[in-house]
């Protein structure tokens, strides 16, 4: 009996958009064989959403919805950008960013979520049907916050609540939620076009700081300096590149001179309250995907058997 992972289910729900559930099932059934379990799921009445597998779904939207004190966003993916512009998909996804915000970006709750007259899978397994693209709601998250609000900011966006990036930014703080509204879309349009990874050097991922540590440190020691020399060269470097992924030392988009860390510490005195920035999430559609990039003329010319 094959060792039915998490992650092998994951890999076949993203493969054919089928529930996590009905995964699971098909890879117990099938000792975890992963063409066996999509060719399950295509005799259980799942066909039309699972003859889609394989087929890189790496276009879409991201949905954002935001409610006072908290936010949610999440990422659907289709295999053209055509579909992303259709009027079907975009009610999809925003349906699905109001149940995010519901559900807390719990993305398996969204898609047990109700929609129409039935689940967010059902509703989506009847579009990939319906439109004939592999489709996935691929990820969700969500920001809260109290006393504050959650501010949000939709890049190349196809209406208000749906773009190509989308992001929530929480500010904590007793100040006016007028201002801090203002001062969070502000701050979630620099992160849009920054993108940190992450709000302060801590909270860096340790695998993260080590990679570019080793890199910063191979490429200080080229320079045939002594040792002494390239350890202050390397804390150099690693302040520049703190500089450029954390948020807080990032340099402000809106200004382009102030560190965001000043800009909130200016805001705290303004206000006549404290503000600081809770968290951040900033999804970008796509990200993380290995797209395929054939040539149209090379993919007809194989159609065509040349």
């Amino acid at each position: 009996m094959a060792n039915i992972t998490a992650s092998l289910v994951k890999d076949l729900r993203d493969k054919t958009g089928v529930g996590m559930m009905d995964c699971k099932a098909a890879l117990a059934a099938t000792d975890g064989d992963m063409e066996a379990a999509i060719d399950w799921l295509r005799k259980k009445g799942l066909s039309k959403a699972a003859k889609k597998a394989g087929r890189v779904a790496s276009e879409g939207l991201i949905g954002v919805a935001v409610g006072g004190d908290a936010g949610a966003l999440v990422e659907v993916n289709s295999e053209t950008d055509f579909v992303a512009r259709n009027g079907q998909f975009k009610d999809f996804v925003k349906q699905a960013a109001r149940i995010a915000l519901e559900e807390d970006g719990d993305v398996e709750k969204v898609l047990a979520g109700r929609m129409g007259g039935g689940s967010v899978q059902q509703a989506l397994i009847d579009m990939i049907a319906k439109i004939g693209e592999n489709m996935s709601v691929r990820r969700a998250a969500a920001l809260a916050v109290s006393p504050g609000v959650v501010a949000s900011y939709v890049h190349n966006a196809a209406t208000p609540e749906l773009g190509k990036i989308g992001v929530l930014v929480a500010l904590k703080s007793t100040a006016d939620k007028a201002k801090l509204a203002a001062l969070g879309k502000q701050l979630a349009m620099h992160v849009a076009a920054a993108a940190p990874l992450a709000l302060t050097p801590e909270h860096l991922s340790k695998d993260v700081v080590d990679r570019e540590r080793a890199v910063q440190a191979d490429l200080a020691r080229q320079s045939g300096k002594p040792e002494n020399v390239i350890e202050k060269m390397l804390e150099g470097r690693m302040r520049k590149f703190y500089e450029d992924t954390v948020l807080l030392l990032q340099t402000f988009v809106i200004d382009g001179e102030t560190q965001v860390g000043k800009v909130l510490e200016k805001a705290s005195k303004d206000f006549g309250a404290a503000v600081e920035v809770a968290g951040f999430v900033r999804f970008q559609v796509g990200e993380g995907i290995d797209k395929i990039n054939d040539d149209f003329a090379d993919e007809v010319g194989k159609l065509a058997g040349h």
